[in-house]
């Protein structure tokens, strides 16, 4: 059984400019992705640049809040 405060836990991500987009906008969705971290070692929330399937680029994906 593993404990609950484990130092790898897994975080979604989600694309910032998809969130960004307004009600007015033809949005088709948010693009998530999900990743392992540990938490000790990066105590901030990750950000990393990769591929939006709604934007068709590579835009920057924030950590998501629990």
């Amino acid at each position: 059984m593993t404990k609950s405060k484990d130092a790898r836990v897994t975080t979604a991500s989600a694309c910032t400019i998809c969130t960004c987009k307004g009600t007015g906008d033809k949005s088709t969705g948010i693009s998530r992705y999900t990743t392992r971290k540990n938490r000790r070692n990066t105590p901030t929330r990750l950000e990393s640049k990769k591929f939006c399937v709604c934007c068709h680029k590579h835009t920057y994906h924030k950590e998501l809040k629990r």
